[in-house]
Parts: structure tokens; C-alpha cells; sequence
């Protein structure tokens, strides 16, 4: 398996033990897990994490990713430059159907598009 390298800068992985249910942990590492994958990212397939863009928002390329999905909880991820997957923030249930909402807010965790 070639690795996509995963950059954490906001310190998502330790936000997400910190706040994730107990029961939501291995969901977790099988969202980091499939994310790392880069044949996942080379054939577009994501079982999992169902990747897909956010749409709505012109001034950063953000995508998101699922934790789990009927629960609400998911990833915020960038592709940087250097071909790194950069993640961005982790959203409970209550903040999913917000997207565009916590995107503004939080805004400085995100990249802006180039």
C-alpha cells in the first residue's frame, strides 16, 4: 500500500480522541486510515469516508470526509501543494449540516485556494 502523507497541524487526530464519542474511535482510524491510502485517492474510491468536495464555498478547495456518516461526524481535509493531505478540523453531529457556516468561522484553519 503507498501512503498519502497526512499533515495535522490544527491538531485534529487529538481533538477528535478528545471530543468523539468512545464507541466512534475505530471509526476515526478507519477514516484516517482510508485517507491515507493513496490507491483510494488514485481510483477515487472511498468506501468509507465517501470523500467528496464541499460544495458552496468558492474561496477554499475544502473536502470532507466521513467518521460516521448517520451520526454526523466528519472530517475537514485539504490537498496542499506538496501533495500532502492536510487535515483541517473535525465537525460533531450538531455542527455537520453547518458546513459553510463553520468554515467562515473558523476560517484560519483552512488554506486559502491558490
Amino acid at each position: 500500500m503507498n501512503i498519502k502523507p497526512i499533515k495535522d497541524v490544527e491538531g485534529v487526530i487529538a481533538k477528535a480522541y478528545k471530543i468523539l464519542p468512545t464507541d466512534l474511535h475505530c471509526d476515526f482510524l478507519k477514516a484516517i486510515s482510508e485517507l491515507e491510502n493513496n490507491n483510494n485517492h488514485k481510483h477515487g474510491q472511498f468506501p468509507h469516508t465517501h470523500l467528496h468536495k464541499v460544495e458552496g464555498y468558492k474561496n477554499y478547495s475544502v473536502y470532507r470526509a466521513y467518521i460516521h456518516k448517520t451520526k454526523g461526524w466528519r472530517i475537514h481535509l485539504q490537498y496542499g501543494n506538496d501533495n500532502f493531505l492536510i487535515l483541517n478540523d473535525i465537525l460533531t453531529g450538531k455542527e455537520h449540516d453547518k458546513t459553510t457556516d463553520v468554515i467562515k468561522t473558523r476560517k484560519n484553519n483552512y488554506n486559502k485556494k491558490k
